[in-house]
């Protein structure tokens, strides 16, 4: 998946209803000021690991949550199955879906906009916890 694709979805992904914005710093937070996110993942799944790693090398204090079934996470947080991704985060009163860059999740926290949260649907190539090359096409 190209770049352009990856921020096109990323914008597109910006889930316009929802959750209500609650403060975006705390004195408690992770060793940015942050507030501490929790994450809902598989057990199981490498890439969500990853994606936890990329939060805490960029100051997030994670607390991952290791659910068998993800489907009632989603639908309790409200997104939408085309939204989706294998993992959801819940930050500030906001929920992130997927891989969403920690730099995103920042200037979310710092900007605080109405909105229920970010999202970057599916697993795209190259996002936070997918690094990588794209497979090879076969002619």
């Amino acid at each position: 998946m190209s770049k352009y694709i990856f921020w096109r979805n990323l914008a597109a992904g910006v889930m316009l209803a929802g959750l209500l914005p609650q403060p975006a710093y705390s004195d408690s937070g992770g060793q940015a000021g942050l507030e501490p996110i929790t994450v809902y993942k598989s057990p199981t799944c490498g890439c969500c690991t990853k994606w936890v790693s990329h939060l805490q090398e960029n100051g997030f204090e994670v607390e991952p949550i290791n659910r068998q079934n993800m489907n009632g996470v989603k639908t309790e947080a409200g997104i939408p199955r085309k939204l989706a991704s294998c993992h959801t985060a819940m930050v500030g009163g906001y929920v992130i879906e997927g891989h969403v860059p920690a730099a995103d999740i920042k200037r979310l926290l710092k900007e605080r906009p109405e909105v229920a949260g970010l999202t970057v649907p599916g697993m795209p190539m190259g996002s936070p916890g997918m690094e990588g090359h794209p497979p090879k096409r076969q002619l």
